[in-house]
């Protein structure tokens, strides 16, 4: 999909680029897959901030996705192709040949009019949804399940694959966008192909006000705050912090390992991503 770029009639416009949306579907979103969305304001139930800099952006309303693709062995046909404003990637609508609809992730090239299917018995083609178990090694996958039947987890954000690299008893090697290799069950569905819209890594907001948008709120560095607000504040003049980054909440922000050492899950990573 093609970024477009503006005449820089202010100093905003200049930087900003945006993507050409031309090749989706002028359509209203599937109102019977769509739930309102209310805003926490980055406050949880007891109205304390649990994530600063949030708050403010545009109103949204959210798709539900299909992202366990248990409906085996009928046909779908591919409806629309859709802007999602609650994630990178773009979605697409299928309607199975029973007559029930539902939004999964639009792969990399799918188009309107294509069928896809889902199950051990499909064939191996783009969009598809199957168990690793069918699926040949060295084939590109998103959407990837950790549990058996739990939905897709893995690999989602516009743009990304993982490989199969292996399959090893009832397990298969997969190589992860980070560079992680983990182990997968070989019953968790995965689909093939690639998350689409590309170029949504190469997308300049341009402004400050874009990401206002998008409901993020200036985030301030804590060697401008005050010693009362941050570890790093204060200091006559501009100060540097004068000891090691920390957070707000003096753990240390560079280099210091928080993964759980004894975490149930370590024993599925054969590569970690930092070498």
């Amino acid at each position: 999909m093609a970024i477009k770029s503006f005449k820089p009639f202010t100093k905003s416009r200049r930087f900003t680029t945006v993507l050409d949306y031309s090749e989706l579907s002028d359509v209203a979103p599937e109102k019977s897959l769509t739930v309102g969305l209310k805003k926490t304001g980055g406050r949880n139930n007891m109205g304390r901030v649990t994530t600063r800099f949030r708050g403010g952006g545009n109103k949204r309303i959210y798709r539900k996705v299909d992202f366990k693709r248990n409906k085996f062995d009928v046909t779908a046909e591919v409806k629309t192709i859709e802007y999602d404003p609650n994630r990178s990637a773009f979605i697409a609508l299928i309607e199975y040949a029973d007559g029930v609809k539902s939004y999964i992730l639009a792969t990399n090239g799918m188009k309107v009019g294509q069928i896809v299917s889902n199950g051990p018995n499909a064939e191996i083609k783009a969009g598809n949804a199957m168990p690793l178990r069918s699926i040949p090694v060295g084939t590109e996958v998103h959407n990837i399940e950790f549990i058996p039947g739990r939905g897709g987890k893995m690999v989602r954000a516009a743009g990304q694959s993982a490989t199969l690299r292996s399959k090893d008893g009832e397990y298969a090697q997969i190589k992860l966008p980070s560079g992680e290799v983990r182990l997968v069950h070989l019953n968790c569905l995965a689909t093939i192909g690639q998350v689409g819209n590309l170029d949504h890594m190469n997308v300049s907001l341009g402004k400050a006000g874009k990401k206002r948008y998008k409901g993020f709120r200036p985030h301030v560095r804590g060697v401008v705050q005050n010693p009362v607000d941050h570890p790093m504040g204060g200091g006559e003049g501009r100060s540097s912090g004068g000891g090691h980054p920390v957070s707000p909440w003096g753990q240390l922000a560079k280099g210091l390992r928080t993964r759980k050492p004894k975490k149930p899950s370590k024993k599925f990573i054969v590569e970690r991503r930092s070498k």
